[in-house]
């Protein structure tokens, strides 16, 4: 593995930090020159023709549970790493060395995915009985091989009866076989049923009306099967996972082991194990806490700093009024970075975003607005109870939201998002929360170090969203870890953060319903600290302005900060 890295662990503690550089101001004046220059890059080519046919590759191989999907990605991968390997990584400069490792990295995080998914299908298959036959009839229409429809017909009959049978087993189990692990399997098997479920809707219009002898045949046996997987799917998540169909509460995630954990914080380039990354977002949670209680003295509540956050909660605009307080939240932070000239603003960065009203259904797993392009508000509606909608207007009163607009606006998400694909757009296929969420918390922790936030509410606003940061990296890991379960999450989120009940479940659901990666929660706090520490390496050792580390950042694109720190370097 060729490596232009440092060996030793970066350091990412908030407040100690080490720092060795042997590099001086010609070395970043050649940095910034050379984003001017235009060099001959043949592995930039070589991501883009990747990037081309790995589009190509997906789309034709559409179904992310069968084993030839998993099995074409696998040999895809090997293809392009002996075309990586061929090109002669001591011959490339160095934006070319670090494209390669870009290239390199990738290929081996989506082996480590293509590795988990086999594992985690391996887990589920005994519930799904039919699934080989369903994966064989994709494949033959995606061949266009001849088929017999009549003995497709007699073949969906006795998936049906393999359905049917498997239920009469599993009903038969005992209580006590219907342990947690059985439940959280079950969960999943439904889920991978459903995918299953649409691709054998497609795999039946496709031939449907259109071969005469099919509709004859097959009409009268699919339409018995599509009942019976949706009976039993249900039969999945009521009866073994315990989940029944009006259950907004429960929780169920996919804990993924240390083993996968440790893959993919490599794959990341983080050089620590999960126990040690808990242990230093304790420790941060500590230094907040000490902080919380300076700032409640301030308030004149003593040591007692859960009610200074509960004033701070109850200082929230009336209905109605929510989306302007956000526009000139976001009016301050922008004016703020521009006027203390941290970062470049394009015209049409200010201009371009907009907004929407978040719907209750959403606000379920996201209680706080989110953002890009479009900020997408958290507020409650006429169609909540009272409870509900007190809820969420304590969770997004104005020091929280002043805390965090930014980070979904400018200078965070949609100033990222103007400049990637404006910007070595094709490293986007190197696209990591580490990059996008890291930077976006970096900007939190560094406005709090220049006193953006001025006032104690202000401070408690952004103390409660950086202990968020902290504890979500506690439960995450220990989660995955098999330490901590999403009850015991909820809690440590209401206890040791000050969350309200309801917006910590929420909380804890988007982090393990599946909808983000494992780290993906982690990113934020572990992200904005690298950062952070190349900023006090690049920036408060003389060798760059702010803006040019900010603007250098967006200009190099979504890559890990480590590459990120050895174009810097040029080592």
């Amino acid at each position: 593995m060729h490596c232009i890295c440092r060996t030793a662990k970066m350091c990412i503690f908030l407040h100690t930090l080490v720092v060795s550089l042997s590099f001086g101001q010609t070395t970043v004046n050649a940095y910034v020159a050379k984003n001017t220059e235009i060099k001959d890059n043949p592995v930039k080519t070589l991501i883009e023709q990747f990037t081309a046919d790995k589009m190509l590759i997906d789309n034709v191989y559409a179904d992310p549970l069968a084993p030839v999907t998993h099995k074409r990605i696998m040999a895809f991968n090997k293809e392009w790493r002996a075309k990586l390997i061929a090109v002669r990584f001591d011959a490339l400069d160095q934006e070319g060395k670090v494209d390669y490792l870009l290239l390199n990295n990738y290929l081996t995080r989506d082996e480590h995915a293509q590795e988990l998914a086999v594992q985690q299908w391996h887990e589920v298959a005994p519930l799904l009985p039919i699934a080989s036959d369903i994966f064989a009839l994709e494949d033959e229409r995606r061949l266009f091989e001849r088929h017999d429809a009549q003995k497709t017909s007699a073949l969906l009959e006795k998936l049906n009866d393999e359905l049917i049978s498997k239920r009469k087993e599993l009903e038969g189990l005992s209580s006590n076989a219907k342990d947690h692990s059985s439940r959280i399997t079950a969960w999943r098997a439904a889920d991978d049923l459903d995918l299953l479920h649409a691709r054998m809707k497609l795999w039946f219009v496709f031939y449907n009306g259109y071969d005469p002898n099919f509709t004859w045949w097959v009409d009268r046996s699919w339409k018995q099967l599509d009942t019976t997987i949706t009976e039993y799917t249900s039969f999945l998540r009521a009866k073994i996972a315990g989940i029944t169909p009006d259950d907004k509460a429960t929780i169920v995630g996919t804990p993924i082991g240390r083993d996968a954990l440790v893959k993919q914080l490599s794959d990341e380039m983080i050089p620590y194990a999960p126990e040690e990354l808990i242990t230093m977002a304790r420790k941060q949670m500590a230094w907040c806490q000490r902080e919380m209680i300076l700032t409640s003295r301030e308030m004149g509540y003593g040591d007692d700093w859960h009610k200074a956050l509960e004033k701070v909660k109850d200082n929230y605009v009336a209905p109605g009024e929510q989306a302007r307080m956000i526009y000139k939240l976001e009016k301050e932070s922008e004016a703020y970075v521009v006027k203390n000239n941290l970062v470049t603003v394009p015209p049409l960065v200010s201009e371009g975003w907009q907004a929407v009203m978040m719907t209750p259904e959403r606000q379920l797993v996201n209680p706080f607005f989110t953002g890009g392009s479009i900020i997408s508000i958290s507020y409650p509606t006429d169609t909540m109870t009272y409870s509900q909608r007190l809820i969420s207007m304590r969770g997004n009163n104005y020091a929280f939201s002043h805390a965090t607009v930014f980070h979904e606006l400018i200078p965070g998400h949609w100033l990222q998002r103007y400049s990637l694909v404006r910007n070595r757009s094709y490293r986007q296929i190197s696209h990591t929360p580490f990059w996008n969420e890291g930077n976006s918390l970096y900007w939190e922790l560094t406005l709090w170090d220049l006193g953006f936030n001025a006032t104690p509410e202000e401070r408690i606003g952004a103390l409660f969203w950086r202990m968020t940061r902290c504890a979500r990296v506690v439960y995450s890991l220990s989660f995955h870890l098999g330490e901590m379960t999403s009850e015991q999450s909820i809690n440590y989120l209401i206890n040791e953060v000050g969350h309200e009940p309801d917006n910590a479940a929420a909380e804890v659901r988007r982090s393990f319903n599946g909808s983000y990666i494992p780290l993906y929660q982690c990113a934020y706090l572990l992200g904005g600290m690298q950062f952070r520490a190349l900023r006090v390496e690049m920036v408060k050792s003389g060798k760059m302005t702010d803006k040019q580390y900010n603007d250098a950042i967006l200009q190099e694109s979504t890559i890990p900060v480590e590459l990120l720190r050895s174009l810097f370097e040029n080592t």
